[in-house]
């Protein structure tokens, strides 16, 4: 396998076991954090550690409490469909199912997007990803539990296949968002709250991350976050992932000659699933694709993949099905693309992520109100 796989130490903590830790702190039992009347898991979507330090005089809130330690690392895939999903289930991808941005449903051998397509695309969140959310959980006991977001989401597929459970309450903007979050946790004792961000992801893709639409968005939530906590409040803020600029020439196009015996490209330009034809020997496109790429990206078959827990340590048969043939990951800040498809219009984007980078993969774990140090 020639997949450079992540270096961090095996007790790196990672944002799978982050909604637990926040329960735990209910009961007074967190080995991570003190004991808090109510609690707020506060996602800023796309705001990774590297760069909310590189931005530190933009976001004086946030790093006035930041220290070294304050860090977590994100799942594989590095993007939002399979780490928030972590997040709000307490597991790997490779047993909660969403593997990557897009995957194969084999049954009917056609593409979905497991972000936004639910709908479009016809899956059915509560078959596609069955396992229970910590609100579902948490609300079996009697907790009161939240879910502040924008309105737009609050009716969408992956809502119903993330935050089951959950009460949904709509703001509009960043300071909207929190003050409701605060809100909610301080008339409800013992409420477990959960307040998602998207604004800097947002401004990332379109913008890149060293853009003042970027430096913008940051400064917006960190103003949010000056807000005074109520006491006996304790917020964790965190994300998902974090993100690299892909500038124009470190784009690998895949032309047909490329593409030889693949059916499907899925995933996204920082991790691609690919999809062999019916017949086609993966490990032969395998070799092929590590000769032609050699030193630009890295490949991996799906065995290889698994194996090598880069899902987690478990990988349930549904999960198996989605991932591809084959894995394709650029080195770098490189993103793969098909030259052959008809829609070119991701080639726009600058911010991206789902890779193996530490720009990618850790996030900050600020502690606020109840769990300040």
């Amino acid at each position: 396998m020639s997949l450079m796989l992540p270096s961090e130490s095996p007790t790196a903590r990672s944002v799978v076991g982050v909604a637990d830790d926040l329960i735990a702190a209910l009961r007074g039992e967190s080995a991570q954090l003190p004991r808090a009347e109510s609690v707020v898991l506060l996602l800023v979507d796309g705001l990774g550690a590297i760069s909310l330090r590189a931005h530190a005089g933009h976001a004086r809130a946030l790093t006035s409490v930041l220290t070294k330690k304050d860090v977590a690392y994100s799942v594989f895939p590095s993007t939002t469909a399979s780490a928030l999903t972590s997040i709000l289930t307490g597991v790997q991808p490779g047993e909660h199912g969403l593997v990557g941005y897009r995957v194969l449903d084999r049954e009917r051998d056609v593409l979905v997007n497991q972000l936004s397509g639910w709908e479009s695309d016809g899956i059915d969140p509560e078959r596609w990803q069955p396992l229970p959310t910590v609100f579902e959980r948490e609300r079996a006991q009697g907790r009161p539990v939240f879910a502040v977001g924008v309105a737009a989401y609050a009716h969408s597929g992956f809502s119903r296949a993330t935050l089951r459970g959950a009460e949904f309450i709509a703001a509009r903007t960043p300071a909207d968002r929190v003050a409701a979050a605060y809100d909610l946790a301080e008339r409800h004792p013992g409420a477990f709250v959960y307040c998602y961000v998207p604004e800097v992801d947002k401004a990332g893709h379109k913008h890149g991350i060293a853009s003042p639409q970027w430096v913008a968005a940051l400064e917006d939530v960190d103003a949010a976050l000056a807000q005074r906590v109520p006491p006996g409040v304790g917020v964790l803020v965190t994300a998902d992932h974090g993100m690299v600029d892909v500038p124009a020439h470190r784009q690998i196009v895949l032309e047909a000659r490329d593409l030889r015996g693949v059916r499907h490209l899925g995933g996204e330009p920082r991790m691609i699933h690919a999809y062999v034809e019916q017949g086609v020997v993966a490990d032969a496109v395998a070799e092929r694709w590590r000769r032609d790429l050699d030193g630009v990206a890295d490949v991996a078959t799906r065995d290889e993949a698994v194996a090598s827990g880069l899902f987690g340590s478990v990988v349930t048969d549904a999960a198996a099905s989605r991932i591809g043939d084959l894995l394709l990951v650029p080195r770098g800040i490189g993103a793969v693309y098909d030259g052959t498809a008809a829609d070119q219009r991701s080639r726009g984007m600058i911010g991206q992520h789902g890779g193996l980078t530490p720009e990618e993969r850790q996030v900050p774990m600020v502690r606020l109100g109840a769990f300040s140090r």
